[in-house]
């Protein structure tokens, strides 16, 4: 069986509090968008997982689409399968690609043996894989709080706009978007700025991370200057970025 793990945008990105656990409590709309990797599971002998297209750098052994596939297995005496990722989506860009890759994977093996698993118990296997990884079970726009594996409704369509990603190839790490971060709770609430015309966006709407990365990577900044100058309506960093959307 194949499947098209697809990135996210991140509309708005508040970081509101550090958490006792670690983390950071966030507060930000993820909007699925095409930019996909391609995922296949057939069944196999042994365990196994290859990779093509773009390099992974981590061992295979720690990739999240196996460590979706354990999270299932000790539940459901699942056989062995082979695993194929074909990456398109670049790593540490803000896009979400390997959550994503790990949300369908559950999805995959759902489907592939037949578990009956509902959107909310298969978002509750991938939670501790990571914390965008809830988000791709469901895979539509959603207003997310906490480590931003909570959901709620939220009424976002870029629908009839065009969307354009810019990817310059930096990779930002986590914790090093993270270094530069005083967490706030936002002056107009997240809700409030997306229900006003997207035209408005750019006078409301931001990234936290924005700051302390276009102070490291200036390039990165000019790529938002640039989209705003060929007449985009609003634009910004997605995630802990690089790409610029």
């Amino acid at each position: 069986m194949v499947s098209f793990p697809n990135a996210k945008i991140n509309l708005g990105l508040y970081i509101t509090a550090k958490r006792p656990d670690g983390y950071h409590n966030i507060e930000s709309c993820f909007y699925p968008v095409g930019w996909t990797d391609v995922l296949e599971i057939i069944r196999a002998e042994t365990l196994q997982f290859t990779s093509s297209g773009l390099p992974i750098p981590a061992e295979w052994q720690t990739n999240l689409c196996l460590k979706a596939y354990r999270a299932l297995q000790p539940d459901f005496n699942l056989p062995a399968v082979h695993i194929h990722l074909h990456k398109n989506i670049p790593i540490g860009a803000g896009l979400g690609g390997g959550s994503a890759d790990g949300a369908f994977t559950v999805k995959l093996l759902n489907d592939l043996f037949e578990l009956n698993l509902s959107v909310a118990q298969m978002e509750d296997y991938v939670r501790p894989l990571g914390s965008d990884c809830a988000f791709f079970i469901g895979n539509q726009p959603l207003y997310c709080y906490e480590k931003g594996d909570r959901f709620a409704d939220i009424e976002v369509d870029l629908k009839n706009y065009s969307v354009v990603l810019v990817n310059p190839t930096i990779h930002v790490s986590t914790a090093e978007a993270y270094g530069g971060i005083i967490p706030a709770i936002p002056e107009v609430p997240l809700r409030d700025i997306l229900a006003k015309p997207v035209s408005e966006w750019k006078h409301w709407l931001r990234n936290d991370f924005e700051k302390t990365i276009f102070s490291k990577y200036p390039d990165i900044a000019r790529i938002k200057g640039q989209l705003y100058e060929a007449g985009a309506l609003y634009a910004s960093m997605s995630g802990s970025g690089a790409t610029v959307f």
